[in-house]
């Protein structure tokens, strides 16, 4: 069972997503790369920043275990599109992650692939998609 369930309807990416509790109400609109007007935010994007927020949270549950102070850390997500070969299309992911100066480069590590170990986004992409993890 789970313990929420985020809803979002669209149309596609020349359209609105709107979640249903009308928190989210963005204009998607394809990207310029793509062919299409780039007036609006694109599903990569949206992805980049669940991404983003979610494995930083993981990274600060992951890092309260072992009482070290991440309330400075970023995470940057890049995420990329491109064909898949066979017709259609797929992702990868860069997640840039920026720690305190102060924690050694081996904790950063350790800190990192736990984070990425209990990430939802990443257990969701596990095996799907390429992700590349640096720690910067």
């Amino acid at each position: 069972m789970s313990m929420y369930t985020a809803i979002a309807t669209s149309a596609g990416r020349d359209a609105r997503a709107i979640s249903s509790d009308g928190k989210l109400d963005v204009k998607l609109a394809l990207q310029k790369e793509l062919g299409g007007d780039g007036l609006g935010t694109n599903p990569e994007q949206l992805f980049a920043g669940g991404y983003a927020a979610c494995f930083a949270a993981s990274l600060q549950f992951v890092a309260a275990s072992k009482k070290v102070d991440v309330s400075d850390a970023a995470v940057t997500a890049e995420v990329g599109l491109s064909s898949n070969g066979k017709g259609g299309f797929q992702l990868d992911a860069t997640l840039r992650v920026e720690l305190p100066d102060d924690i050694a480069p081996e904790l950063a590590q350790e800190l990192v692939e736990a984070a990425h170990a209990v990430c939802p986004y990443s257990n969701a992409t596990r095996g799907n998609i390429p992700v590349k993890l640096v720690v910067e």
